[in-house]
Formats: C-alpha cells, sequence, structure tokens
C-alpha cells in the first residue's frame, strides 16, 4: 500500500514570526508620534518657534521582564550640524510603567504615567525643552529603554547620570528621529 503525503505551506503576516518551537516571537519595541513621522520634520508647535509642546508619543512591543521604561530625548547636532560639539538633551524620564502607551501631547507633569519621574535637560530645568537649534537642520532622537528593574530616586539626573543608573538593566531600545530647523534662521 502506498502512502500519499500532503505539504501545506502556510503564509504567515510579516508581523508574525515563528521561533523554533512553533512560538510567536514578539513585535520588536518601537516608538512612533502621531505629530510627526520617523526621520521626518517636528511642527513648530513642538519647538521654540511655537508653544514648545511635547509631541505626542506612543509604544509598544517592550519585552517580558520590563519593570520600567526611560525616555530620553536628545540632539546630536549642536550646536551646527556642519560641525556639531556636543549632544543637547531635550527631555530625561525615566521609572515609566511598563504598562503605559505613551505620553500625550503636551504632557503636563501631574499628568506623566503615575510614578514616572523626570530629570533634567540641558537647560538646567526638568520637563520638556523643545527644538531651537541655533543653525541648521538638526536631528531628535527619541529614545525608549525597556529596563529589568525600577530605578531608585535620582534627585533629577542628568542624561548622563541615568544612562549610568541604567547600564545592565537595558533589555531593549526603540528610536524615533524628528528633524527641525528654526524658522527664526533658515532665511525664509
Amino acid at each position: 500500500m502506498r502512502r500519499v503525503v500532503r505539504l501545506m505551506t502556510v503564509i504567515l503576516p510579516a508581523a508574525c514570526v515563528l521561533a523554533a518551537g512553533g512560538r510567536e516571537e514578539p513585535k520588536a519595541m518601537q516608538i512612533v508620534s502621531s505629530c510627526f513621522k520617523h526621520q521626518e520634520s517636528i511642527p513648530a508647535r513642538h519647538t521654540c518657534d511655537g508653544a514648545d509642546a511635547s509631541p505626542a508619543l506612543a509604544w509598544s512591543g517592550a519585552p517580558a521582564g520590563t519593570r520600567s521604561l526611560a525616555l530620553i530625548v536628545d540632539d546630536p547636532d549642536a550646536p551646527d550640524p556642519a560641525a556639531p560639539r556636543m549632544t543637547w538633551v531635550h527631555w530625561v524620564l525615566y521609572n515609566i510603567p511598563p504598562d503605559s502607551s505613551g505620553l500625550a501631547e503636551g504632557v503636563a507633569p501631574k499628568d506623566l504615567p503615575k510614578g514616572t519621574l523626570q530629570g533634567l535637560n540641558d537647560w538646567k530645568r526638568t520637563g520638556y525643552g523643545g527644538p531651537c537649534p541655533p543653525a541648521g537642520r538638526h536631528r531628535y532622537f527619541h529614545k525608549l529603554y525597556a529596563l529589568d528593574v525600577v530605578l531608585p530616586v535620582l534627585a533629577s539626573p542628568t542624561k548622563a547620570a541615568l544612562e549610568g543608573a541604567m547600564k545592565g538593566h537595558v533589555l531593549a531600545q526603540a528610536e524615533l528621529v524628528g528633524t527641525y530647523q528654526c524658522a527664526k534662521r533658515s532665511g525664509s
């Protein structure tokens, strides 16, 4: 007696990848904004040319074991993208609850997810400080980190102090980049 074996091909959606053993692999962590797309211009309302309101941010895909999230927004093109000399820090947040899914546009400190703490930006204050580049078009990196710990209270840490505290605890990272050139300085 002859046995017929049929092979079946299953096509999975791009977002669904099976790992060894048939388990579904989780999607990579990501951060997006409804205010601007990755690598595109940040609207003036989020800058010194406008209301200087933080953009809406949304995230997903934090890996299993995430105990807190941290967000750092910085500009590696300061003061001039033609001759950058430093990275200017615009926003430092940490101990964001892992079950949070983002921040509203123009979020006030009192409306941050419960437990979220703020660090110092390069204006030496807590909170969001929007793009205000003195020359040229700069890039603004919105970096989200999934951590395997809830960090201790760090007393308004700088970016460097937060990165030091996060060392060895980063499970995943996602990045959203926006660009901006000041209207006052762009010649148009």
